[in-house]
């Protein structure tokens, strides 16, 4: 084996690492959601704990993202240390179909149909279909498998290169020397775990152990250590993404390494025990690349079912060696960011939390006009921090999302929650203006006439219902809630002209003072902007599905259309927010 054959190796294996990259990229953005409802249906259950971890690795095509993802999920506080145990076990199954795909290349015969099975023969078919996808397609569904098809391709003209690299060195002596240290089984341990740790892919150490299988030189006996270590050294990845996480988040790294090593020490145990007890032939006969797949296939099952009744004890040892004091749980953990898809569904569920803390701050600082009451304030004032908070987090994580190689689906969502997020943040600094007023009717002992109390009361209607109807139509992402707040929000306009006309009546009639007055126009302005908000954020629902967030452009639409829905809605509302008729004895 030459430099030549050397570079070639090296070149095989960036070929091979980064159409892995594109593959499993190509691979998520199909998943979408789905990702995101398979990891609802989780449960204390710890069979679907296995199904979900290796479902989402065989999605993703890497369980060292698959350890990354449950650190920022931990650090984050979506899930439980307790709920990660048998989704890393699952992981480690579904990692291992890699090493199926790659077992096609050792296929020998002169069928043409069995040829046709051998990647290397397919690939480049495979390649052609997926860049004519890619050009030609115009769904982005059909773009994705375009990419998903080619980083195959380049995947295993990756694995073809290395196979090549690697054949001279059946007829090398200095190879024969070599294989010697794999025969030490904690040298071909080391050699794995080292080996992987720097690449950071177990399926790329086995898919060049299966190369090298190609040549007859490797036994079982020298590949079975070697498979441990790759396991092992896939952990690797989850101990540098935990660096600053909680503990909880570096337990689930100590859950990963504890599960493989105890899986390692056993499953080795048992195999040299055996053979040193039966001295079975095959232990020392050539395997085959097959073989290596069926090999890494079988360590993983049996060391998921021989640890699985002890998921709860792995649990334990990870929280007697992660001891440190806790830190605090960051809102959304930028590991996060290793599967936007995933991330977008966690943004969603925290502007869902910020919608709802806006619309109780709104509802509590309306309450208070009536009965002021201090701990209510406090409380508002400290909900109106916490969706400054939502706002600056969401914000800056999004903004770092939508960096990202997304979806058309995917950037229409993050365009949705930038929009949504700066709205409802306005929202609650117009809680904490009403909160305002309303401690200044307390502390001024101001009183507003019955029939000035009735007709706020019938705008304090509109403005509940319509915030009830926006969080309604954002936690759902329903367009026909959606399509029902533009025409309150109309009738909230006319009310507010309305009430204004009646106070500049009675100042002219002398029935009402500057100062009452000063209070319900800051009170009609605030709820005159807090509708406006609730607009936007309906019309963001409503367009999102076509692509497109021209608000003014839309409202103008509906408005001057005359669109039935819009007009039949907006008589409807009229008539439920009607004021009480003006007399000219009422005052304030």
């Amino acid at each position: 084996m030459d430099v030549f054959s050397l570079f070639t190796l090296l070149g095989g294996l960036a070929f091979f690492l980064y159409g892995m990259h594109v593959m499993s990229s190509g691979l998520e953005k199909m998943v979408g959601g789905k990702l995101e409802r398979v990891l609802k249906s989780m449960t204390s259950s710890k069979w679907k704990g296995l199904l979900l971890g290796a479902v989402i690795t065989i999605a993703i095509q890497s369980s060292s993202a698959m350890t990354v993802m449950l650190v920022g999920l931990v650090n984050s506080g979506i899930m439980q240390l307790s709920q990660t145990v048998t989704v890393i076990m699952g992981s480690s199954m579904g990692t291992t179909l890699t090493a199926w795909i790659l077992s096609a290349a050792g296929i020998e015969s002169s069928s043409f149909f069995l040829q046709m099975l051998k990647p290397e023969s397919f690939s480049p078919i495979v390649a052609l279909i997926g860049v004519l996808f890619i050009m030609g397609a115009k769904s982005d569904k059909k773009k994705d498998v375009g990419t998903i098809l080619v980083g195959f391709s380049i995947l295993m003209t990756g694995m073809s290169f290395m196979s090549q690299s690697v054949s001279p060195l059946a007829e090398t002596p200095a190879f024969h020397e070599l294989l010697v240290m794999f025969q030490n089984p904690l040298m071909g341990v080391l050699i794995g775990t080292v080996f992987t740790g720097i690449i950071q892919s177990s399926a790329a150490s086995v898919g060049i152990l299966q190369s090298l299988a190609m040549t007859g030189s490797i036994s079982l006996s020298m590949a079975f250590p070697i498979i441990t270590g790759a396991n092992i050294g896939t952990c690797v990845t989850g101990l540098i993404s935990a660096i600053g996480a909680n503990k909880n988040a570096k337990r689930v790294v100590a859950v990963s390494v504890y599960f493989k090593v105890i899986g390692t020490v056993i499953c080795l145990s048992v195999f040299y025990g055996l053979n040193a007890l039966f001295h079975f032939d095959v232990v020392d006969a050539p395997i085959s690349a097959l073989g290596i797949a069926v090999v890494h296939t079988l360590f993983n099952i049996i060391n998921t079912f021989v640890l699985l009744p002890f998921a709860k004890q792995l649990e334990q040892l990870a929280k007697i060696t992660i001891r440190e004091k806790n830190t605090k749980e960051e809102l959304l953990d930028e590991r996060l960011l290793l599967s936007p898809t995933f991330a977008i569904a966690e943004c969603r569920k925290l502007a869902v939390r910020m919608a709802k803390a806006a619309q109780e701050s709104m509802v509590s600082a309306i309450g208070l006009l009536g009965d002021y009451d201090q701990k209510t304030a406090d409380r508002i004032a400290q909900e109106e921090e916490e969706i400054d908070l939502y706002e600056d987090k969401l914000g800056t994580f999004l903004v770092k999302l939508s960096s990202k190689d997304l979806s058309r689906q995917d950037s229409n969502n993050v365009s949705q929650l930038l929009h949504a997020i700066g709205d409802f943040e306005r929202i609650g600094d117009h809680a904490v203006n009403i909160l305002r007023v309303a401690g200044e009717i307390h502390d001024k002992e101001i009183q507003f006439s019955e029939k000035a109390q009735e007709e706020l009361a019938v705008m304090t209607r509109a403005i509940i219902n319509i915030m009830g109807l926006t969080v309604e139509a954002f936690e759902t992402n329903d367009p026909a809630v959606a399509a029902r707040v533009e025409p309150l929000e109309q009738v909230i306009d006319d009310l507010k002209l309305e009430l204004k006309n009646r106070h500049i009546r009675r100042l002219q009639e002398g029935r009402c003072t500057i100062e009452l007055g000063f209070v319900l126009t800051d009170l009609l302005t605030n709820y005159e902007r807090v509708s406006d908000h609730c607009s936007n954020i309906a019309v963001t629902v409503i367009q999102i599905k076509d692509s497109s967030l021209d608000t003014h452009g839309y409202l103008n639409e509906v408005k001057n259309t005359g669109d039935p829905a819009f007009t039949q809605a907006f008589e409807s509302y009229s008539l439920e927010y009607l004021l009480p008729a003006s007399s000219s004895s009422d005052g304030k």
